[in-house]
């Protein structure tokens, strides 16, 4: 272990080909962790890490928008009241120069994108089009597409711009890239697991850029995205969690803490 001594509080993500992040005790690769923020209780830093290296890794490395870039472009995140979209907001209002257009379908989560940084929130129960034209907005540079991306393909495909960018994260039957080609709109698909999955040469970003958000944190610049706890980590509560999760309900992130 290099770069942590005994006793330190770390948060991380972890691996899908290392199992045990429900046990009590974890072994974890010191290159994807990093300090835990200092201002945050273990389940307020336990709901960051995926949704952030998720967020980060879509907006600068897929999207590669620059860090402080970004002016008169506009991103559009689907979903934004959910665990990757709530702090997909807030990076991209602290480090980029972006206008950041969110969808949220409830008056709670229209609430909860707007304090947590974005510009706009349009209704995704309805065409995406006609309420981006609503809002003022003719067309947008890039898409951050977090769910039901099926269901909004052909009206993500219309809101962007020739030679825009769309960046997804869902799991879908189907994908077909062809409706993309005529205006030559570029696809990106991110999964956070992949650094770790194949221990790619660049894997210790993955903490660099946690150590990097738990210092904005601590400053008061981005927010825990905790919405809902479930009390201690035992089956019961863990089922009661998945389900909320599952019901495409869930505002934030759902945690679980202690033994």
């Amino acid at each position: 272990m290099k770069n942590f001594k005994v006793g330190d509080r770390v948060y991380y993500a972890g691996s899908i080909i290392r199992p045990g992040a429900n046990a009590e005790l974890h072994a974890v690769d010191e290159r994807i962790a990093a300090l835990a923020p200092k201002s945050l209780d273990d389940a307020q830093a336990a709901a960051l890490p995926l949704t952030t290296i998720t967020a980060y890794e879509l907006l600068f490395d897929r999207l590669r928008v620059p860090k402080g870039g970004g002016e008169g472009q506009t991103l559009l995140i689907t979903g934004g009241a959910g665990g990757v979209g709530s702090i997909l907001i807030q990076l991209a209002r602290q480090l980029t120069k972006l206008r950041v257009v969110a969808t949220a379908s409830r008056a709670e989560t229209r609430e909860w994108c707007l304090a947590l940084g974005a510009h706009t929130v349009i209704d995704h129960s309805k065409p995406l089009a006609a309420e981006l034209k609503a809002a003022g907005i003719a067309e947008v540079d890039m898409v951050a597409s977090l769910t039901q991306t099926e269901q909004h393909y052909a009206q993500i495909i219309e809101s962007l711009k020739p030679q825009g960018q769309l960046a997804v994260i869902d799991d879908m039957k189907l994908l077909d890239a062809m409706p993309l080609k005529t205006k030559c709109i570029s696809l990106h698909w991110e999964m956070m697991f992949a650094r770790s999955r194949f221990e790619t040469p660049d894997i210790a970003e993955q903490g660099a850029l946690l150590a990097e958000v738990a210092a904005l944190v601590d400053a008061g610049r981005v927010r825990t995205t905790a919405n809902a706890s479930f009390g201690t980590i035992n089956a019961a509560n863990l089922r009661k969690a998945h389900a909320l999760i599952e019901s495409g309900k869930a505002q934030g992130k759902v945690v679980l803490a202690g033994f």
